[in-house]
């Protein structure tokens, strides 16, 4: 490992070791801080973001907005981590809540403010200190805010920003400074990042991809369901791991929906990225977009129906697809990171919930109906970490969030979060 990366890693631990002693309401402080700061600088990071990954200006600040907010709920939550106290024949009985260490985490382009802060921020409010490997396409996004933690009074070394290849971050994952990982990401980077991380018997927290369902069953709103629809594909290009990606809709409505949502999907024109109007930016990389042109190709080849064809428009752009899919389509076994949806018809609601849950996926489901039973059956047999009723799926920080299947495992968010970098001591006996 190369010296200054060691030096990264000494200077964290000697950072954790002074953090960890620092009280709860001390650093809840300095969250508020953070929180303001976000918000007063809400245009600027917003531009970065633009900058760096093509996302439209308006939802960058939307980004930073909510990310400003998920700080805001941590510095204000109460009875984070208190001891818990167990009743037994002892004289002591207690469950004692202590942090790691330090966190590295592996986080991706496409939020790029928020999914580093909604990992590093319970992290650090459990006493833990972090160091973030960011996507290569964000670099200036990282070192903003390694920047905006110290400018806030976070003590040099709790929250590091570091440049480094995988075989470093292989390198890193393996030292006795890291003592857990999270990552967000795809599933290849999540089994790789998983299995290094298995060998040197660390823990890991995964939010891996998708393919999640927006089922659309015969009493839904059809109008709001249609609307809703062409957000959840579209937001943020389509390059979000909860975006709906697979439209189920029940045969006694497909057609009237069908028309519905293609009208709605339509609306999304690709734009330039800097013009506060646009609601469709371009993808992240060029590479992205060649990858979902093959993945298009792919499953026309193998019998998938166009819809909507999908046309590249320059370098990065699309005008967004649609594809009604058939039963064996090679390509239902892989997630569409861009503007790409998939079509089914079910025949009933059985088979709206047997084609849902007939995927290696496994992380935020949607069902419209406005029948509060059978929206509630769908929801406890949805294979998801998540499931959103008649509304788009949107983490919420104040839920826990996280997946299953190969969506990945541990939880983000809520106050559950704030357990997964700790370890969890039992103290027991007389005195």
């Amino acid at each position: 490992m190369e010296n200054n990366l060691q030096n990264i890693l000494d200077n964290s631990q000697k950072a954790f070791m002074e953090w960890k002693k620092t009280s709860v309401q001390e650093r809840q402080k300095l969250l508020t801080v953070l929180s303001e700061k976000l918000l007063e600088n809400k245009e600027k990071f917003a531009q970065i973001i633009t900058r760096e990954m093509n996302k439209p200006v308006s939802q960058a600040i939307s980004e930073i907005k909510k990310s400003a907010g998920m700080c805001a709920y941590y510095a204000e939550a109460k009875d984070v981590l208190m001891t818990e106290k167990v009743e037994t024949e002892h004289a002591v009985s207690e469950i004692h809540y202590e942090p790691m260490g330090v966190i590295l985490g592996i986080m991706p382009w496409n939020y790029p403010f928020w999914q580093a802060l909604r990992f590093a921020v319970p992290a650090m409010l459990s006493g833990n200190v972090v160091i973030l490997k960011h996507a290569s396409i964000c670099e200036e996004t990282g070192d903003t805010l390694q920047h905006l933690f110290e400018e806030s009074g976070f003590p040099v070394g709790t929250f590091t920003h570091v440049k480094a290849s995988h075989s470093e971050i292989e390198e890193m994952i393996a030292s006795p400074v890291i003592k857990a990982v999270s990552l967000t990401g795809s599933e290849a980077a999540g089994r790789k990042v998983a299995a290094v991380a298995g060998q040197n018997l660390k823990k890991c927290v995964l939010e891996l991809g998708g393919s999640d369902a927006f089922i659309v069953l015969e009493d839904a709103d059809i109008n709001k369901a249609a609307e809703d629809a062409a957000s959840a594909r579209l937001q943020n290009c389509g390059q979000t791991c909860v975006a709906g990606k697979r439209f189920i809709i029940h045969h006694k409505i497909y057609d009237e929906f069908l028309s519905k949502f293609i009208e709605e999907y339509q609306k999304y024109i690709p734009g330039n990225p800097e013009d506060p109007e646009t609601v469709l930016g371009s993808m992240a990389r060029e590479d992205l977009a060649s990858e979902l042109e093959n993945q298009y190709q792919k499953a026309i080849d193998n019998g998938a129906k166009i819809l909507l064809p999908l046309k590249r428009v320059g370098e990065m752009a699309f005008e967004p697809g649609l594809m009604e899919m058939n039963a064996g389509n090679p390509v239902l076994d892989e997630e569409l990171f861009g503007p790409l949806g998939m079509v089914f018809k079910a025949e009933n609601d059985d088979e709206a919930l047997t084609i849902a849950n007939s995927t290696m996926f496994g992380l935020a489901n949607a069902v419209y109906t406005k029948d509060r039973d059978k929206a509630m059956f769908f929801a406890t047999h949805l294979e998801s970490g998540s499931v959103a009723i008649n509304q788009n799926f949107r983490s919420d920080w104040r839920m826990p969030f996280g997946g299953r299947k190969n969506s990945g495992y541990g939880v983000e968010l809520s106050l559950y979060a704030l357990r997964e970098f700790t370890v969890m001591k039992s103290i027991i006996g007389e005195v």
